[in-house]
């Protein structure tokens, strides 16, 4: 259908959950390499089956079939996602991990899910899907700031 239509797609890794449960004790030898096994070979079926190469992105679901250490994982490990050379796409916003990581409930994530989206950012995630856009959208710029990706907005201060 995606391939039919020009739409693209997201392959996501959930550790074989069914939508919308709390798995519970769900164990990983290696949570990178089988969140590479499984988003790489979705994202290169869906290229076989006609969906554009530039329309596929890779998500490492966190929190989805995954406990909070598999979730810092898999956002510390975010490079060999992006070595691959599908973007990837991150969702981060109010996530458990967040709240179990920092003991705060989903009212109170804000600045974790910020930090991790920075740290992300950092690590070469290039899509979020946020609920927080303004303040995301702040922290992006910044991370691409000192990365040199991005010059500041003003300079105000004379300095040449």
């Amino acid at each position: 259908v995606a391939a039919r239509h020009g739409a693209g797609l997201v392959c996501t890794h959930a550790g074989g959950a069914r939508p919308r449960t709390r798995p519970h004790r769900v164990g990983y030898d290696d949570v990178m390499a089988d969140i590479l096994r499984v988003t790489c070979g979705l994202a290169e079926r869906a290229a076989a089956l006609g969906v554009r190469r530039d329309g596929i992105l890779i998500d490492p679901g966190h929190d989805f079939g995954k406990n909070t250490r598999h979730s810092l994982e898999a956002t510390r490990r975010l490079p060999e996602m992006t070595a691959t050379g599908w973007p990837v796409l991150v969702s981060l916003s109010n996530k458990d991990f967040v709240g179990e990581t920092l003991d705060r409930p989903v009212k109170e994530r804000l600045i974790g899910t910020l930090a991790t989206t920075a740290v992300s950012a950092w690590l070469g995630a290039q899509v979020y899907r946020v609920h927080e856009v303004e303040e995301t959208r702040q922290v992006l710029e910044m991370v691409a700031s000192i990365a040199g990706h991005r010059p500041p907005a003003v300079a105000r201060r004379g300095l040449a």
